[in-house]
């Protein structure tokens, strides 16, 4: 197989207001820092600037003087009162800046006002930069908004948030979990399964999670989830397990650009201006010095955001299945994972303490229509995500811990193991193997489906811990087929290998399962 790209953006974005006051140009100094780091190593660099900056003389004068061989500007946004106000809309918040989602996001906002403010930012930087920006970011969006861009303006790369569950009051739950992807029309946070359908701008995740705990990431002490999620990614003010503590930036870095992963590795480095750069700097120094040591050495390569960009839509036509993977965690060797992602369907295969489960499985459907096409967001918080078989995250309570277990046929016991493998089998598929001395377990994972296989028969039960409106019902059910409906939407799991006991419990058939998925129009 041939040696995949391991490729690290470091985007820094900079907002001139926000939520809590700063003493004065201290947001200037810190994205000044930032700059310096990055000129200590010669990185190259994609900053991101919002509105409310590019009214600032020190933040236009900082950018135009940065060097254009390294450095990329692009636009971060969100919206602000200045531009609430210069695009003749009233600002409805009590400050400056807002993070909710009914004032600081555009899916506030009707869709000829978010195309007023659209128009308002991209030519105010042409003003200032001579061109139009060809790199877009904010921590979500409406897709209303980027298909405007796209068919307008065109653009090289877009970023948007990782998955998270509640945090900062919205949700991203179910897609795909990280590297890019090329986003449906319908919905800009899911894979266009069909060229018709497709933008053609690659969407990257940003922020670096942690591969094994991000996912579930802040319980409650029954194991439900708790309303907002707890962050553990690459961020440099997060001291406690993220990109501030040095023993998790060493095994992130070593995990995530393990060369297991199909298409390309990825992450993003980088950090808002406006948490200042006390809280950061201990992170990023330490970040950046390991950064350059691993591009000396070849084992990552430093670009800006839009080199990605264009990279992807030269390689890919369409979106690439992705893979990411770890051994371990950062302070457990106990545990291994798989996140494995096409454009049809995203899956997590988790091991801990010696028992494996499906943690995650979410179908990808490119015509659900995003919540805000047709309305603006009148609450505080914002939900996009996909269609759920599995989610060990939001099923999980009642001192249960959701998933597909994997159980011996005559027997409730659960299959142990001792070490994963990964293998790769294509660039669209790989093989994953949970080593054990009972029964060595063997997952083929492809864009048409899923195949498991065994030394000898086996079942999966799908135990779900507690009732939730994340639940989808069960329409249809027969020994080789299951309906699903979720969100108006219906989804098949078809079996041509193994048969369902239950609506959660299949059973192998000459050991071995083979699971397609199917959309129900």
């Amino acid at each position: 197989m041939e040696k995949k790209r391991q490729i690290l953006n470091i985007v820094n974005f900079i907002r001139g207001f926000d939520s809590e006051p700063q003493p004065p140009l201290e947001t200037y100094y810190t994205v000044k820092n930032q700059i310096d780091l990055i000129d200590k190593y010669n990185f190259k660099s994609t900053f991101l600037i919002q509105y409310d900056a590019l009214q600032m003389d020190y933040f236009r004068e900082l950018m135009l003087s940065l060097d254009k061989s390294r450095y990329e500007i692009g636009v971060w946004f969100e919206v602000i009162k200045p531009l609430a106000e210069d695009c003749g809309v009233e600002w409805k918040c009590d400050r400056e800046w807002s993070g909710l989602c009914n004032c600081g996001y555009s899916m506030a906002y009707s869709t000829d006002i978010r195309e007023r403010m659209i128009d308002k930012v991209f030519e105010q930087f042409q003003d200032i930069f001579g061109y139009y920006p060809r790199v877009f970011g904010a921590w979500f969006y409406d897709t209303y908004t980027i298909r405007y861009i796209n068919d307008k303006y065109g653009l090289d790369a877009l970023c948007n948030c990782k998955e998270q569950f509640g945090t900062d009051g919205y949700t991203l739950w179910g897609g795909y979990y990280g590297q890019a992807y090329y986003p449906s029309r319908t919905n800009v946070f899911i894979p266009a399964q069909n060229e018709d359908e497709q933008m053609n701008i690659p969407l990257f995740r940003m922020l670096g999670s942690d591969q094994v705990y991000q996912y579930d990431f802040g319980t409650n002490d029954d194991l439900s989830p708790k309303k907002s999620q707890s962050v553990i990614t690459l961020e440099p003010v997060y001291h406690d397990a993220g990109g501030g503590l040095p023993k998790w930036v060493d095994w992130y870095l070593k995990e995530n650009f393990n060369g297991e992963c199909l298409s390309f590795g990825y992450a993003q480095a980088g950090q808002e201006n406006s948490f200042g750069w006390q809280r950061m700097k201990d992170g990023l120094i330490y970040q950046f010095k390991l950064f350059y040591e691993l591009q000396n050495q070849g084992k990552i390569e430093i670009e800006q955001l839009g080199e990605s960009g264009r990279w992807f839509k030269e390689k890919y036509k369409s979106t690439p299945a992705s893979a990411i993977t770890a051994h371990s965690a950062y302070d457990d060797p106990s545990k291994d994972t798989v996140w494995y992602c096409n454009k049809n369907y995203r899956i997590n295969l988790y091991g801990e303490n010696g028992s494996f489960r499906i943690r995650d499985l979410h179908i990808f459907d490119e015509s659900i229509e995003d919540p805000f096409e047709h309305t603006v967001c009148k609450e505080t918080f914002a939900v996009y995500e996909t269609l759920p078989v599995v989610d060990g995250y939001l099923y999980s309570g009642n001192n249960i811990r959701s998933g597909a277990h994997f159980t011996s046929c005559n027997s409730e016991k659960k299959i142990s193991y001792g070490k994963m493998l990964f293998k790769e089998l294509s660039n669209k598929e790989c093989e994953v193997k949970f080593v054990s001395d009972e029964n060595n377990i063997i997952f083929k994972l492809s864009e048409t489906g899923i195949k498991i296989s065994g030394d000898k028969d086996f079942s999966v039960q799908n135990i779900i811990g507690r009732k939730c409106k994340f639940l989808p019902k069960i329409t249809v059910f027969s020994d080789k087929m299951i309906i699903l409906e979720y969100q108006n939407k219906k989804y098949a799991i078809e079996l041509t290998s193994g048969n369902f006991e239950s609506d959660t419990k299949i059973i192998s058939e000459n050991s071995k399962i083979e699971a397609t998925f199917k959309l129900i129009k």
